[in-house]
């Protein structure tokens, strides 16, 4: 495995942010090529790449995916392939992803599909929730749109190789909001002239949360005060605009439009209470991703096969992960691989890919590749 090693450390070293992943994908195009694809797809969504190997005898398209981007995040670490790019690093483990599909090729290309066709997708632009849409909405996706379609994503906390999965909910649903309201500015001392974002800025602190919480019912829906602004630092003026960022997420897509409806109504009330103009705006739009019953089957007897220990999870993991979009095409699933119990956090300035994963990660998939293709 150490040619995949190198492959994952190079990777970790030259990184870049959702949507720029254009050396990235470059890099792994060239090394993709040694393995003699059917079929090949370029400027996925942006700068995503998929590769197809095909058998001659008709049967299911199964896809296998990985990210491209990494985070804006300062690296900390001090290691040879540290990021050479400043503030901008592999701290969610795509590097190792990227490395677990190459893997996997490698071994597919010296067992090729006996039915059907194995695609390989390297999907830009996850950690935006931009990338998989875009992929999906992409004219080439018809050309490898899968039948089933399968992901991982490592997960500190837990065992080394501990697989977590679900049927049914696998990742929350989530976005980000954007609360402006636009009033008039006034002399401090004639604040009544003015016409103040204060109090509902105030009110919605106080009741956005519960209101989340009221709607729950068999799912979880939540929202999480991020940011609040009002003003200018100028102790003559009472302020006259303010905003206000929050988080919304819930377990299902039905569940999170209910949150929005309710919080969107709730802001118009106050804005028009207070006179004042508001706009509304979203961001990070993230599906849920919901795992099929025998996909998830699937993993779970793939990974008993392959030795690892599989943990069956109660509840969906509350951080959200665009594969909802591909798996929404198709019956799809995905796991949480674990990455060690003493491992850093995702996201933590000081994570690094575990690379004994590598080698599991493949053997998993390519029994999943093999019970279904060959």
């Amino acid at each position: 495995m150490s040619q995949w090693v190198t492959l994952r450390k190079h990777l970790h070293k030259h990184p870049e942010l959702s949507g720029q992943e254009s050396t990235t994908a470059a890099y792994i195009l060239e090394q993709f090529a040694k393995f003699n694809p059917d079929r090949s797809y370029i400027n996925l969504g942006g700068t995503g790449l998929a590769f197809c190997f095909d058998a001659k005898e008709q049967g299911p398209n199964v896809l296998f995916r990985s990210e491209l981007d990494a985070l804006p995040i300062h690296e900390v670490n001090t290691f040879a392939h540290k990021s050479i790019h400043e503030g901008v690093s592999h701290k969610c483990g795509h590097d190792g992803h990227m490395a677990i599909l190459m893997a996997l090729a490698a071994k597919v290309v010296e067992n090729p599909p006996q039915k059907g066709s194995v695609t390989f997708l390297f999907q830009p632009a996850e950690e935006t929730g931009e990338g998989a849409i875009a992929v999906v909405e992409d004219q080439q996706f018809e050309q490898f749109r899968p039948d089933y379609c399968f992901a991982l994503h490592n997960l500190p906390g837990h065992p080394l190789g501990d697989v977590l999965i679900r049927k049914g909910g696998f990742n929350c649903a989530s976005r980000g909001m954007t609360i402006a309201f636009d009033g008039r500015t006034a002399h401090a001392a004639y604040p009544e002239t003015g016409i103040s974002p204060a109090l509902a800025l105030a009110d919605l602190m106080q009741t956005l949360p519960a209101l989340a919480k009221s709607l729950q019912s068999d799912e979880l829906i939540m929202l999480t005060l991020i940011h609040c602004s009002m003003g200018e630092e100028a102790f003559g003026t009472a302020a006259g605009a303010g905003k206000l960022l929050a988080t919304l997420r819930s377990e299902t897509n039905e569940g999170m439009q209910l949150l929005v409806d309710k919080v969107t109504e709730k802001v118009e009330q106050l804005a028009k209470r207070d006179g004042l103009a508001v706009n509304i705006e979203w961001a990070d739009i993230f599906n849920a991703s919901v795992n099929d019953a025998e996909c998830a089957q699937r993993v779970a007897d793939a990974a008993t096969h392959c030795g690892n220990n599989v943990i069956w999870l109660d509840e969906p993991l509350r951080w959200s992960e665009d594969f909802g979009a591909l798996s929404q095409t198709a019956k799809g699933a995905m796991f949480a691989f674990g990455a060690g119990e003493q491992s850093p956090q995702i996201h933590n300035p000081d994570y690094d890919f575990p690379d004994k994963l590598i080698s599991q990660g493949r053997e998993i998939f390519f029994k999943i590749y093999s019970d279904l293709l060959r």
